[in-house]
C-alpha cells in the first residue's frame, strides 16, 4: 500500500524524516525532492565494475547547466530523508520525464532505515538545461509486511554526498 500524502504528513518527525520539508512539495501520495546544485562526471569515457571509476564535480550555476546527451550524471538530492518503517521509493517527476530526461536509471528503490540523501543518475535523451533547486523527482512510501530488519549500513547508507557506483566492493569481498 501506498501512503497518501496527508499520511506522508502525519508520518513527518517518526517514520518519515525529509529536511529541508516545504508543504507547498507534497502531493496526493508522494513528496517532490529538488535538485541539488552540484553534479559529478565520471572521468573516463570507459567505466570498469571492479575499480573504483573517479569524477569531477560540476556546479549548476543559476542561469543553469546544459546537459550533454552522451553523458551520465551523478546529482543528489537537495532534501535529507530517513525512512523508518516503511520502504522508499523514488520516482522522476513526469514534467521531468517529458522532455527526455531520466533521474534514476535504475536505482529508484530505498530500503527500511535508510538515512542520507538520493543520489540520481541523470541521464537525458537530447540536451537539456538544468537549474539547481529544481523538483525534480518524488519520493513516495510503501508499508512493509512481515518482520524484517533495517538498513543500518552499507555502502550507502547515511552518506551525505553524492556517491559514484561501490560496485568494486562487492569484488574486494570475494
Amino acid at each position: 500500500m501506498i501512503l497518501s500524502g496527508i499520511e506522508i504528513s502525519n508520518r513527518l518527525g517518526e517514520d518519515i524524516i525529509i529536511d529541508p520539508f516545504e508543504s507547498n512539495q507534497l502531493n496526493p501520495n508522494s513528496y517532490n525532492l529538488k535538485l541539488h546544485n552540484e553534479l559529478l562526471v565520471y572521468n573516463s569515457p570507459v567505466l570498469d565494475m571492479k575499480k573504483k571509476n573517479k569524477a569531477t564535480k560540476i556546479i549548476i550555476p543559476e542561469e543553469g547547466l546544459l546537459l550533454d546527451s552522451r553523458k551520465l550524471y551523478l546529482g543528489r538530492t537537495l532534501e535529507y530523508t530517513e525512512t523508518h518503517n516503511l520502504v522508499p521509493m523514488l520516482e522522476g517527476r513526469s514534467s521531468v520525464g517529458r522532455l527526455g530526461l531520466f533521474v534514476h536509471i535504475t536505482a529508484g528503490f530505498g530500503d527500511v532505515g535508510f538515512k542520507g540523501y538520493w543520489t540520481l543518475e541523470i541521464f537525458c535523451v537530447q540536451p537539456i538545461r538544468v537549474y539547481p533547486n529544481t523538483e525534480i523527482c518524488q519520493i513516495f512510501y510503501h508499508s512493509i509486511e512481515g518482520k524484517y530488519k533495517s538498513y543500518e549500513g552499507g555502502k550507502y547508507q547515511a552518506n551525505k554526498d553524492i556517491q559514484t557506483s561501490m560496485l568494486y566492493k562487492d569484488f574486494e569481498d570475494k
